[in-house]
């Protein structure tokens, strides 16, 4: 009877887990909101992995930039993938590039898309705009996703009719090479949106981890308090930017010290995150501003980019 009813117990098991991975969402095609770098990355490995892409901007121009640089990115791709067989890379690059397309109207095109992967500019309003707007006009099974590093996720969701088909994918730049991808899981998102985005991940060849929706959620909530903490090492005269670089490259295996790091980022972008952080809770001490960084932001010394930040850059 013991047998019976383990058959019985297992059998059912198998069904509800056929049962629910038959409902999740294949993810064939996708739309990339915003060109910019991260945006662009996401476009060429979902179309380098069999998806379909359609990638938005809001200008002729931005599309024609973002463009050249997946054919540029694809070209290192093809070389060292196919060093051995340069025809087979032209046909991967041909392939590849073939599979995306551009619009300046993202409305018009979400209709027929599977995911909208959103990577436009860090501010909430402009996000949650967007995917009002959106919802309107995506079919009833789309998922929504942002890749937002900073934002809640919950709050974006909130401004659309379907929180159960809302996550955060969080991608990492350059997003051809960085193998983590975030996924990040709102209390209203459903079972079934977080088990697609997760295969889908899957696909494009990356690490999936799952997070809550928490500040920063897993990568950032850990290094940006590093690098403030880092910079409060260095403002209260304790030790150099160089000897703290050095120190955590020989003494911690770290590839760039968190200066370096910070002034590669951008350090606006840091402040942008620590602002947003201390604006969810003015009292954790993890979330305070830096006179150093507030006062070269506002010289616009934002690091690499500009030509200076925590150090100078020729």
């Amino acid at each position: 009877m013991a047998f019976v009813t383990r058959q019985f117990v297992r059998s059912m098991s198998s069904s509800s887990t056929a049962a629910a991975s038959a409902k999740k969402i294949l993810v064939k095609h996708v739309t990339v909101i915003g060109g910019g770098l991260m945006g662009a990355g996401i476009a060429q490995v979902a179309a380098a992995t069999g998806h379909t892409v359609v990638l938005v901007d809001q200008t002729e121009d931005i599309l024609a930039k973002s463009r050249k640089g997946i054919e540029e990115s694809l070209q290192k791709v093809a070389k060292k993938k196919f060093a051995e067989n340069p025809k087979a890379g032209d046909e991967f690059m041909e392939k590849t590039l073939s599979s995306i397309l551009t619009s300046m109207d993202a409305a018009s095109v979400v209709h027929s898309t599977d995911l909208v992967v959103e990577a436009i500019v860090e501010n909430l309003t402009v996000k949650s705009e967007l995917f009002k707007r959106l919802d309107k006009f995506a079919a009833e099974h789309t998922i929504f996703a942002s890749n937002t590093s900073s934002l809640q996720i919950t709050s974006i969701a909130n401004a659309t009719t379907r929180q159960d088909r809302f996550a955060g994918l969080h991608f990492f730049n350059p997003v051809p090479l960085m193998k983590l991808v975030e996924v990040i899981k709102t209390p209203m998102t459903s079972q079934k949106t977080f088990e697609s985005l997760v295969d889908f991940s899957k696909t494009l060849g990356k690490h999936p981890v799952a997070c809550k929706d928490t500040p920063g959620f897993i990568v950032n909530r850990l290094l940006v308090p590093y690098l403030m903490e880092a910079v409060r090492l260095y403002e209260r005269g304790d030790a150099s930017k160089e000897d703290i670089d050095t120190a955590m490259k020989l003494g911690a295996g770290y590839p760039m010290g968190p200066f370096e790091l910070l002034d590669y980022v951008g350090l606006d972008t840091t402040k942008f995150i620590m602002d947003g952080w201390h604006e969810m809770d003015t009292k954790n001490p993890l979330f305070q501003s830096s006179p150093s960084m507030n006062k070269l932001v506002a010289e616009n010394k934002l690091g690499k980019k500009t030509g200076e930040g925590y150090y100078k850059y020729k």
